[in-house]
């Protein structure tokens, strides 16, 4: 892997050669992530926009020369990547806006954005002939790992809160993973998920502690820069929970600019629910999140609960390095973007991934988008993986089914009563 400069602590600045740490840079203990450098003259040897355009493998590994993996590693069987990039025009008229596309990453192997960086984790640890995978998770990343180990036959351990909606706890079982159900927060399994590799010797796939996570992540912006003809957009919107998400967008995006394939950066627009907003106080307030005290972390919106972002550092500098903001949206406001994103494109997106649409909502009200804006919003896990609180969402718009006897004078009272 020469393309592969070095890993650079985001605390110290101090770099290491790829094999002389594991995972973190060991002068800040766990707080210690650092961030992948490549050596980019040599990937323009490798790729090009021109290759790519001849390239039929529809996945993420049509950049390889721009991952963290050698070039004749062997990558998991499942499809993962290239996934749509929907003009929304419904939506964006109904806010006053021209241009609008929804990247639905709810349409990956198991319905998250979560398989992107889960498809690395595989590579890297059979890369180091490891045993066992393990991971701490909400349910998305769990689920991802979970579901691409059972492709290659991959041991894994999964830790996850109890409080997990059923529907990714059941993608777990079903994938058959070991799987142990912390009676706490998500914040708890992770800690005790990082004691446990340590204790064991298991490769360690953590957000935020294992830096190739972000180097999977930042293929959806590849993506969408290519499918959008290498034209960036102005804007993107995400949401945000423990932070690895935005910073690998921002790392893709700073990925194409260096190499002289987009010639913008893009404003990045990171979405916090109200009660686990903990990047937005950050930002709004100037507090130092070297220091500042964990947040509640209480959500609908499951798959960004997290009191303390594991991978804060980037998730602050996607927003300030791109002059950015981060918005701030209740869970109501979460909830009701469900029915009005599946409505105006067709996309069923669980509260995390809504919960981006109901940032670009509240963007509008605040005047942080121009009408001429070219934007994309991100929706990263499908509504299936939350069935109650699609429900709940369906209810508070007023939508419910009717119920009729089965015959047609039945049928004719209940359509005289719709209209």
């Amino acid at each position: 892997m020469d393309h592969i400069k070095h890993l650079k602590c985001l605390i110290c600045g101090k770099e290491y050669g790829p094999d002389e740490i594991e995972y973190v840079c060991p002068d800040h203990g766990k707080e210690g992530i650092v961030d992948v450098r490549y050596d980019y003259d040599l990937i323009k040897t490798r790729i090009s926009p021109e290759s790519l355009a001849q390239n039929e493998d529809y996945s993420i590994w049509r950049y390889k020369p721009l991952l963290p993996i050698a070039a004749d590693a062997e990558v998991p069987p499942l499809s993962i990547g290239w996934t749509p990039l929907y003009e929304a025009p419904r939506l964006a008229e109904g806010l006053g806006l021209k241009h609008v596309w929804v990247k639905d990453d709810g349409r990956l192997p198991t319905a998250s954005f979560k398989d992107r960086a889960s498809a690395i984790a595989v590579v890297k640890a059979q890369e180091k002939n490891a045993d066992i995978i393990t991971t701490a998770s909400t349910g998305n990343a769990a689920a991802a790992l979970s579901g691409i180990c059972a492709s290659v036959e991959q041991p894994n351990v999964i830790f996850v809160p109890e409080a997990a909606p059923p529907a990714k706890i059941a993608q777990l079982l079903v994938f058959g993973s070991t799987v142990m159900l912390v009676k706490g927060t998500y914040d708890d399994a992770f800690e005790l998920c990082l004691e446990a590799a340590d204790e064991y010797g298991w490769y360690n796939r953590n957000t935020a502690y294992n830096p190739y996570m972000t180097e999977g992540k930042k293929t959806a912006v590849y993506e969408i820069c290519e499918q959008l003809n290498w034209n960036a957009p102005d804007v993107v919107f995400v949401s945000v929970g423990d932070g690895c998400i935005i910073g690998g967008l921002h790392k893709g995006l700073k990925d194409l600019i260096a190499l002289g394939w987009i010639d913008k950066m893009p404003r990045i627009m990171g979405v916090q629910a109200a009660g686990s907003a903990y990047m937005y106080e950050a930002w709004h307030d100037g507090e130092d999140i070297l220091t500042k005290a964990p947040v509640s972390g209480v959500t609908v919106a499951d798959s960004i609960s997290a009191g303390l972002p594991r991978d804060r550092i980037k998730a602050l500098a996607a927003v300030t390095e791109t002059d950015g903001a981060y918005i701030r949206v209740s869970d109501d406001e979460i909830l009701e973007a469900i029915p009005t994103l599946a409505r105006g494109a067709g996309v069923f997106a669980e509260p995390a991934g809504a919960a981006a649409y109901a940032g670009l909502v509240k963007a509008v009200k605040l005047e942080l988008v121009n009408a001429d804006d070219r934007i994309v919003v991100l929706n990263t896990g499908n509504g299936l993986k939350d069935i109650a609180s699609a429900m709940k969402s369906v209810e508070m718009v007023g939508t419910t089914p009717n119920r009729v006897e089965p015959n047609l004078d039945d049928l004719k009272r209940v359509i005289q009563e719709i209209k």
